[in-house]
């Protein structure tokens, strides 16, 4: 089994701290280490460093060279550009089928919280085993604690296949209101969906020229520069090309505990909060200031009579964002 680290995304939503020149996978979000560093750590526990991949963006290379120094260059799967999660696993797919290697492999994220490693790999196991005998897609469903908008959610089907801990997944839920959040916890069989899947190469083949057959085909046009056929690929992820489309997809429910980090608001999950429920990095000083996430990198930073806001300043430029509006933060930075 390999695993491949996807590490190309840009981190807007974690603007101004994560910004496109270094986005959030290189930032010490939740601890010394950055989320890169946290995330192949986690696999190499178990894994031989050899059958560990990155696959990013060239403008990120250099960093993951200084912060990942064990990394060989042919384990550095190098997209052309930013096209979201299909292409990259298409491109990532293409790259091992070419060298004739139709080994599993694990596709995930570079920035997420997973601290009970030993549960991670005993999941990623029982997922290999399915994705060989069923040459399907299998993905890791996280048991919720809590009503999140801000996660995907996995529907599955009541009984296991043959048995075992695998359930068929009946559909993928987008991220939900509040209210539809609140009413699908109270159902059964229903996970966040981790977007951690494993399949073998020749499975992303065969679902990219079923449901995607002009980026498979464009992707294999061995007559065109691939920087140049890249570019025209549309920007898609893998669940609206071919997660809600394909067939007998499994997902293995996990009990761990387990975070995207995927907004500000998770650095108040993942860490303490100091007086009044506020969390601050930097020279912080509050008045009658509750429920806050503040960030100063250079300057003493005082915050008086306000609540339920996000405040970070940094070089790159301010964010002011009531808390309720932060998912909207992506939205106005790719516009800017």
């Amino acid at each position: 089994m390999k695993v491949v680290i996807m590490a190309g995304g840009q981190g807007t939503r974690f603007w101004p701290w994560s910004i496109k020149e270094k986005p959030k996978q290189f930032l010490p979000l939740v601890s010394k280490d950055t989320m890169l560093q946290q995330t192949y750590n986690r696999f190499q526990k178990w894994l031989p460093s050899e059958k560990i991949y990155i696959v990013t963006t060239k403008e990120y290379i250099s960093f993951i060279k200084k912060q990942i120094p064990l990394i060989d260059d042919n384990q550095i799967i190098i997209e052309p550009a930013p096209r979201d999660t299909a292409p990259c696993l298409a491109l990532t797919a293409l790259h091992f089928l070419q060298k004739n290697d139709d080994e599993v492999f694990a596709a995930v994220p570079a920035d997420h919280y997973i601290p009970e490693d030993t549960v991670l790999q005993n999941a990623l196991l029982k997922a290999e085993t399915a994705a060989q005998e069923f040459g399907s897609i299998v993905t890791l469903g996280i048991k919720p604690t809590r009503p999140e908008t801000g996660y995907g959610y996995i529907q599955a089907a009541g009984e296991t296949v043959n048995n075992r801990e695998y359930l068929e997944v009946e559909k993928f839920v987008e991220k939900p209101s509040i209210e539809v959040a609140e009413k699908l916890l109270m159902g059964k069989h229903i996970y966040w969906n981790s977007g951690m899947f494993i399949w073998k190469p020749s499975t992303i083949e065969y679902y990219m020229r079923k449901f995607q057959p002009d980026i498979w085909n464009l992707l294999n046009d061995t007559n065109r520069n691939l920087n140049v056929r890249y570019y025209s690929l549309p920007k898609i992820s893998i669940d609206f090309a071919i997660l809600e489309k394909a067939e007998k997809i499994y997902t293995i429910p996990v009990s761990i505990y387990w975070d995207d980090v995927g907004n500000w608001s998770a650095l108040e999950r993942l860490n303490q909060t100091q007086k009044n429920d506020n969390y601050a990095i930097g020279d912080i000083h509050t008045l009658d200031t509750t429920n806050c996430i503040i960030k100063s990198d250079y300057k003493k930073t005082v915050v008086i009579g306000v609540q339920d806001l996000i405040i970070v300043s940094t070089k790159e430029g301010l964010l002011v964002c009531h808390k309720d509006y932060e998912q909207k933060i992506k939205g106005i930075i790719n516009e800017m």
